[in-house]
């Protein structure tokens, strides 16, 4: 039998920039909430449902999961049993097709490192290294994978002692979504709710960033996190320079020892210049029928679904603002006690995609997103995150994302077209959205330029080698 044999070693040391930076060239990846961080490369084991398959993505991969012997094998007198989780996601439509700026993304992909680092406010911070083992070879395993994270955080540790080289500015492109057309796509979502069509369509566009340098998405993603602490901050680089990045702020789901918790978010309004002009914003928020009509929407269907295996349902009784760096949201927490036998991919399998990403009834949604995104999504808003051989696990949408390929980026932003939207409005909404990426980059060296939106969005799709 095959198992995970595990070595873990403090590392108070240690940063994960530094640990990204070193891991230049292999799979890798970071997942941070708050002040709490988890940085990986390599690759021990792997997940994938394959490609246009029939069956449940969702299932196909937790049944992978169930197959593999995840208990780790420790080291006698191991004061630390890690637990091993999968770090991945989902594309959006579950008929994804890995192709273009997406080539690297299947519909669903797990890693689960070779090396992984672990840490938090309080600067505590623990180095995992792992290896695949057959029975009976536990002893020599331990051996070599204690001598390699020692070696590992050695070296890290000389390399934080020493100042990074000052980054040469790098000149960016901005090449837009031609706003024409995004707009008319936006009456033709409103003609689609006033026919009854659907209530709400989420309609996203897109904005393509032609660097004429690479920049590093460790900085980028180092850049977005500390500038967007009360959201979800990640980086999946499934393949040396192909990676995805972005900062979402909610939370599709967590579960926790049969306790779920996540978040409805909806509704927009920018966060102003001064604490004054943020609590006036706040409260005009607040007021809007159009965006507490949005949230409710949001809400209810994720209540609605959830009862489906839980009828111990906790919402707040009134939305509440969420203030971002650049702009507030309704939100509404959502708690839930579920069965022991309900995983976290079960939930998700029910949640996703949310009104929040999609719009209302789902199916429909998805017919009208069709119709009127002349692009692929691919794992933008798509759940994102990991899960553990408990099953327990923490998934948000990627939004506030863009994906790197080649040293380029394209970058994805949505607004919620509900009766009462205004096109003009809600393309300022999205232009807000982008600002998180647009603003990493920029910290990472990126000088933007800004492109001829006349080149509409066929310039946007064709400024990509890939596609």
């Amino acid at each position: 039998m095959r198992r995970l044999a595990t070595v873990t070693i403090p590392a108070p040391d240690l940063r994960p920039d530094a640990f990204l930076r070193h891991a230049s060239g292999e799979a890798r990846g970071f997942w941070a909430r708050g002040h709490h961080w988890v940085a990986h490369r390599g690759v021990a084991v792997e997940l994938r449902a394959p490609d246009g398959d029939a069956g449940d993505r969702f299932d196909l991969v937790a049944n992978q999961a169930r197959e593999i012997s995840m208990a780790p094998v420790l080291p006698a007198g191991a004061a630390r049993a890690p637990r091993i989780r999968f770090y991945g996601g989902f594309s959006f439509r579950a008929d994804h097709k890995p192709e273009g700026v997406w080539e690297s993304f299947p519909s669903s992909l797990f890693h689960v490192p070779l090396f992984e680092l672990e840490g938090d406010a309080s600067g505590d911070a623990w180095l995992t290294a792992r290896a695949i083992v057959e029975k009976g070879e536990e002893e020599d395993v331990f051996v070599r994978l204690r001598h390699r994270a020692e070696a590992l955080r050695a070296e890290l540790a000389s390399m934080a002692e020493t100042s990074p080289p000052r980054r040469a500015q790098v000149i960016g492109r901005r090449i837009d979504t031609d706003r024409r057309n995004w707009e008319g796509a936006v009456d033709k979502c409103l003609a689609a709710v006033r026919a009854g069509r659907v209530a709400k369509v989420v309609l996203a566009r897109i904005r393509d960033v032609d660097l004429d340098d690479a920049v590093d998405v460790v900085d980028v993603v180092a850049h977005l996190w500390e500038a967007n602490r009360g959201s979800h901050g990640f980086m999946f680089e499934p393949e040396p320079g192909a990676a995805l990045v972005g900062a979402a702020p909610e939370t599709v789901a967590t579960l926790r020892n049969g306790v779920f918790h996540a978040t409805a978010v909806a509704g927009s309004i920018r966060r102003g210049a001064s604490l004054r002009e943020q609590a006036e914003l706040a409260a005009t928020l607040l007021a809007s029928e159009k965006d507490r009509v949005e949230q409710r929407i949001a809400l209810d269907d994720m209540v609605s679904r959830l009862e489906t295996v839980s009828r111990q349902i906790r919402t707040d009784p009134q939305p509440h603002v969420l203030t971002l760096a650049r702009i507030q949201h309704l939100e509404t927490e959502i708690r839930a006690s579920v069965p022991g036998d309900v995983g976290v991919l079960d939930l998700l399998r029910l949640l996703h995609p949310t009104p929040a990403v999609c719009g209302l009834p789902r199916d429909a949604a998805m017919e009208v997103l069709a119709e009127e995104e002349p692009f692929e999504r691919g794992w933008y808003a798509g759940p994102v995150g990991w899960f553990d051989a408990e099953e327990n696990g923490i998934f948000a949408p990627a939004l506030r994302t863009g994906v790197s390929v080649g040293g380029s980026w394209r970058l994805f932003a949505g607004a919620g077209i509900v009766e009462g939207s205004v096109p003009a409005l809600e393309w300022g909404e999205t232009a807000i959205k982008f600002e998180p990426m647009l603003g990493a980059l920029e910290e990472s060296g990126v000088v933007l330029e800004q492109s001829d939106e006349a080149a509409g969005l066929s310039g946007a799709i064709g400024s990509f080698k890939h596609e």
